[in-house]
């Protein structure tokens, strides 16, 4: 394993956790038709996700995330792979990527309960959920160790604006965030 830290460490932790970035960026571009929570309401009225969150969108960010992650599993050479064997790194990719929707979804769902609009932000519960869902999701396979933790905590916010204004330009999002 490498150093924390080392050039090595900053790939591996990427190539990591690279289906979980796929599969939440995904939808954004193949995303549309119908909604998720087919328009049904929570206890208090609201929406339980809202439009944005659609079957295609789910079903194409996790292909999207697995196909990625597949890729690398047979690209990407053992020693930035933690030494997981080629079928541990394909069953990794798609519980990263199932992972990473589930967590977008429940952030949703915490968004809708506090009253927020579909495309409003909420510093930190629109970038981190699929994060933490992804790696909980990825426990069976690897744990991550508390460094990589804190580092994919720290850029993933950073990521997800960047990719964010970069879709807003394209004109892929309506909203810079």
């Amino acid at each position: 394993m490498a150093d924390a830290f080392s050039l090595q460490w900053l790939i591996q932790a990427i190539i990591f956790i690279l289906p979980a970035y796929v599969a939440n960026a995904v939808p954004v571009i193949f995303g549309g038709g119908a909604p998720i929570d087919s328009g049904k309401k929570f206890l208090n009225g609201k929406r339980l996700l809202g439009e944005g969150k659609t079957w295609r969108g789910l079903l194409s960010g996790i292909a999207a995330g697995f196909l990625a992650g597949a890729i690398l599993a047979f690209t990407v050479p053992a020693e930035y792979a933690y030494g997981l064997a080629t079928s541990q790194r394909i069953a990794l990719a798609f519980l990263l990527s199932a992972g990473a929707l589930v967590g977008d979804l429940a952030g949703s769902f915490a968004k809708r309960r506090v009253g927020l609009p579909r495309g409003y932000p909420f510093l930190l519960m629109d970038q981190l959920p699929f994060l933490f869902m992804a790696l909980i999701f990825a426990f069976p396979v690897r744990v991550l160790s508390l460094e990589e933790l804190v580092f994919l905590a720290v850029i993933t916010p950073v990521l997800h604006a960047v990719a964010n204004r970069i879709a807003h330009f394209l004109k892929l999002k309506k909203v810079p965030w």
